[in-house]
């Protein structure tokens, strides 16, 4: 989820267009409009960027075609090391509806993960809503897992990465939005107990400020002072869970609000350990502790990690120095986690 100042020569742009498919009925400035017609516009204010990297990072990126009918692809991140690597199964952020594998943020922030974290990436271009709305999302995740498995069995012509891959070192990981289809992709596993995996292993979840929500709202959510050009405030909050849950569903829905009553309960995760990292001025942060407290309640091996003095998506959207030391500290808390 990003919040990022457009010029706004382009808004006045796309405002020529707006007689040609009625009035816009969501918006989110900068991100993401949705006219009458149900045509969708995404000004491209984060570039998209190749999967070449400086030489200086040593990693190796390609794009991998996981499903052609439905457009998923990924971007996979291997960096120079000896022996067998740990696999992140990794969803970019963006609200469900905006966002790309492709955007810069994510194919620097990776490709800087995968080097000093020393693991496989494999980065998730999933289909977004509101076209495709939510369980599109979480399909789509395990659609992708399902990939990783049958080159585990079979190769399938991509030996120059999976002859590196731990297949029973795996986590799945995300941010923000990302970090929700994470969750939902690890209930999924836990719920098709019929259905193998094998030779595939869960070692564990990785959750950077997961993006949940609920009718009640948290005292963060009413009174977090956002920090200058935040990138998730509660109006887009409530934009996006419009456009992504299904039509008419409330924001205490279970994909929205795990804690709701009817909702899958977090005791049926699984056994793997899940680590969550919180931005502390993130509108998101009570919320969150709240789900980390829940999951130590249910029983689960939680590692909660506060990152102080920075807001949602700093990892990804903010180039302060602040930002810069805190994502350095998350790599480290990653790695540790991944290698314990």
């Amino acid at each position: 989820m990003t919040a990022t100042t457009l010029d706004p020569s382009l808004s006045q742009q796309i405002n020529t267009k707006t007689h040609r498919h009625g009035a816009v009925v969501e918006e989110i400035e900068g991100l993401i409009r949705v006219y009458k017609d149900g045509h969708v516009e995404r000004p491209q204010i984060v570039p998209c960027v190749m999967s070449s990297l400086a030489s200086e990072l040593v990693v190796t990126s390609r794009d991998i075609v996981i499903d052609k009918p439905t457009n998923i692809w990924a971007r996979f991140y291997l960096p120079k090391y000896h022996g067998n690597l740990p696999l992140l199964v990794y969803f970019h952020g963006g609200g469900f509806c905006v966002g790309s594998a492709a955007w810069s943020c994510y194919h620097e922030f990776l490709a800087k993960l995968a080097a000093r974290a020393g693991c496989l990436i494999l980065s998730v271009n999933y289909r977004l809503a509101p076209e495709n709305r939510l369980p599109a999302a979480y399909e789509d995740g395990f659609k992708a897992l399902m990939w990783v498995k049958q080159q585990a069995i079979c190769g399938g012509g991509n030996e120059w990465w999976s002859k590196k891959c731990n297949f029973s070192s795996i986590f799945l990981a995300g941010d923000s939005a990302g970090a929700n289809i994470a969750h939902n992709v690890a209930i999924r596993l836990n719920s098709c107990q019929s259905m193998s995996i094998k030779p595939l292993t869960i070692k564990g979840t990785i959750l950077i400020q997961p993006f949940f929500g609920g009718e009640r709202r948290t005292n963060s959510e009413k009174y977090t002072v956002e920090p200058p050009r935040s990138a998730l405030s509660l109006t887009a909050s409530d934009t996006y869970w419009r456009l992504a849950l299904p039509p008419g569903a409330s924001r205490d829905h279970p994909w929205c609000n795990p804690g709701a009553k009817g909702s899958i309960q977090l005791g049926e995760l699984g056994i793997s350990p899940i680590m969550v990292c919180v931005a502390e001025m993130d509108i998101l942060r009570e919320r969150t502790l709240d789900m980390c407290a829940a999951l130590a309640r249910a029983g689960k091996q939680v590692e909660c990690v506060v990152h102080k003095s920075v807001g949602h998506a700093f990892q990804v959207l903010n180039k302060s120095q602040l930002s810069q030391t805190r994502t350095l500290e998350m790599i480290s808390h990653i790695k540790a986690f991944i290698i314990r």
